[in-house]
């Protein structure tokens, strides 16, 4: 019989907490009523770039624009090779799509769902012989955990490649003292409500560490504008930050380093606990997670099987990803490293996410685990009767 359903991601809660602070930061945005980047973007603007140590934070409408900001400022043309992990959110190849130009899938490692630098020299190599320009890396630090920069750097490095760090699911996590949105020549993120910094609807931003870069972006994202308002100087987008946004987001991250440390918390707890039943995520020595998803692994079992039975148990769970970006129709063309991706396609078939929030209290997180412990044991005891 279904029990009552847990909530995958508990947003109710955590609004609970700072109601009354994002009601009083709308109230002054409703009395101003500078609605499109007013004072709220640039003061939360300063806080984002303070929190993790980048030269320039700018905010923007949502993480898919961030992405493309950066590629137009770079100006990525047909012809061009920019390199990115298949096992992620459409948004990573589906800019580079936009601009005509050639998305090469890499390969991810199989303990950290992240880019396998192997796989990716592999993809420039093969770039080279077909004929198309590398010119940069868009690495995903996906479900909260950060790529493995110390490898990739230097392949930019040597080849002369930018570097792009897309980390969307992973704003706020550390990689040997460095925090993300710090990390690569620009680095992007998204504010969506279900990630773990989040707003109440659209946002993003975009960080970079150099003077012109951040004034080319700021251009773009308001069309292209010059030093003369109707004298747009370049081509643009409406990229720009709702304040509403701003104001709300200024609040969460004030209580951010809050949510970081009980995400934290709890993950530990599900790798404790649950380390028999499935395979559980891992951190890289040196890195710190702020566990967008806690995303297991049922090598050799049926997750359908389990899924539906965590879901008889009032346990929701998600897939991310049930299948790799090239094997989705609109990118089942584009290029691939080597002789495939072999990693990302087995563990499209393995992975599941669990409930992760700051909010999830422990007597919630138990029945979780329990019913975590009955179901991949007896569908394990299943497949091995037949």
């Amino acid at each position: 019989m279904t029990q009552d359903a847990i909530p995958f991601i508990d947003l109710a809660a955590q609004q609970v907490r700072i109601r009354d602070r994002v009601e009083a930061a709308m109230k002054r945005v409703l009395d101003h009523g500078k609605y499109i980047m007013g004072p709220e973007v640039t003061e939360f603007e300063d806080k984002l770039a303070e929190f993790c140590g980048a030269a320039h934070a700018i905010g923007c409408s949502n993480g898919t624009d961030a992405l493309a900001l950066c590629l137009m400022a770079k100006g990525v043309k047909p012809g061009d090779a920019v390199f990115c992990p298949s096992f992620t959110f459409a948004s990573t190849g589906e800019v580079v799509a936009w601009l005509g130009a050639v998305p090469y899938f890499v390969d991810i490692h199989e303990d950290t769902f992240n880019m396998d630098v192997a796989s990716l020299t592999q993809a420039i190599s093969d770039a080279k012989a077909a004929g198309h320009r590398p010119v940069g890396i868009i690495p995903v630090d996906l479900f909260g955990q950060p790529a493995d920069y110390d490898a990739i750097e230097p392949v930019a490095r040597e080849e002369g490649l930018w570097l792009l760090c897309d980390t969307a699911q992973g704003f706020g996590a550390t990689y040997n003292g460095r925090v993300t949105g710090s990390i690569g020549d620009m680095a992007t993120t998204s504010f969506f409500p279900a990630k773990p910094l989040g707003a109440y609807g659209d946002a993003g931003a975009v960080f970079v560490a150099d003077d012109e870069t951040a004034h080319v972006i700021r251009s773009l994202l308001n069309h292209g504008y010059g030093s003369e308002r109707y004298d747009n100087v370049r081509i643009g987008m409406n990229g720009r930050l709702d304040s509403l946004q701003a104001a709300i987001l200024i609040e969460k991250l004030a209580i951010f380093p809050d949510e970081i440390e009980a995400r934290d918390r709890i993950a530990a707890r599900y790798s404790d606990l649950l380390g028999e039943e499935v395979v559980t995520p891992h951190v890289m020595s040196g890195a710190r997670s702020v566990w967008a998803q806690y995303t297991v692994r049922v090598p050799g079992l049926d997750r359908a099987a389990i899924v539906e039975g965590l879901k008889d148990r009032g346990v929701p769970t998600a897939i991310y990803y049930p299948k790799p970006m090239h094997m989705q129709t609109a990118y089942s063309h584009y290029p691939v490293a080597g002789n495939g991706l072999p990693v990302s396609e087995r563990l499209a078939r393995e992975v599941f996410s669990l409930p992760m929030h700051p909010y999830l209290d422990e007597a919630t997180q138990d029945r979780i685990i329990e019913a975590v412990r009955d179901v991949v044991p007896q569908t394990a005891r299943r497949a091995a009767a037949h």
